[in-house]
């Protein structure tokens, strides 16, 4: 059920009226050698968000996908949304999905939702600190046997982000989901360096680590990348 809730997001997206006040910040990296060796790689993240007086919502699509000598040694998507009502000036209730099929992990896919609390506990200028914490309900399906896995799960997010200069910030974005059968952590830590208005060089380290893998296969990957930074 979760993976036709979370398949019809860019859909809903796409039939947004025109009109309708999304901001978007997008990030892409790539490398394409011809030669001895053949390597295709394209990383790329897009995020849209809209505020209102009461509501935030955020739908974001993330792809990364790497290529030697026709060799596929990478090729992971993700798909996430958030639903924002705010309580107060710093606290609100959440709802969020999340969806991934990473073909170099056990599971050919997982999909994830959520309801909690959320309060921002820095809220400036330069400096954002903003913490969650739900419970919600995962569904995955291992490979190479197709069983499916059903558990409920626990949910925490911390995103922190600081403004070092007038064209220089910092963050890092951390997520768990907790459930009996595995439980799925990710920290990606970013430095964005502004050129203009809308364009920016980004330079970020991503973990993202699974408890519960067959033998044989790594908990943890690790992913480094250089992209260019555009808003929209």
């Amino acid at each position: 059920m979760i993976r036709n809730i979370c398949a019809v997001l860019p859909l809903a997206l796409l039939a947004l009226p025109a009109h309708a006040d999304w901001q978007g910040k997008g990030e892409l990296g790539g490398v394409l050698a011809r030669g001895n060796t053949e390597t295709e790689t394209l990383n790329a993240k897009i995020d849209m968000v809209k505020d209102t007086e009461q509501w935030s919502h955020l739908v974001g699509f993330s792809i990364l996908r790497n290529t030697t000598d026709d060799v596929t040694s990478a090729n992971r998507w993700e798909l996430r949304g958030e639903s924002d009502y705010k309580l107060t000036e710093r606290s609100y209730i959440f709802g969020a999905l999340r969806y991934e099929e990473d073909e170099f992990t056990d599971y050919e896919y997982q999909g994830t939702a959520s309801v909690g609390y959320g309060y921002k506990f820095i809220d400036s200028d330069r400096t954002k600190l903003d913490g969650k914490i739900g419970v919600g309900y995962r569904q995955s399906e291992l490979r190479p046997s197709g069983d499916k896995e059903d558990d409920a799960i626990l949910r925490g997010a911390v995103d922190f982000s600081h403004q070092l200069t007038g064209t220089t910030r910092v963050y890092d974005k951390f997520l768990v989901e907790a459930g009996s059968d595995n439980t799925f952590l990710q920290n990606i830590l970013g430095l964005e360096v502004q050129m203009t208005d809308k364009l920016a060089l980004g330079l970020s380290y991503e973990v993202r680590h699974n408890t519960d893998v067959l033998p044989g296969t790594e908990k943890t990957d690790q992913i480094l990348t250089a992209n260019l930074v555009f808003g929209f």
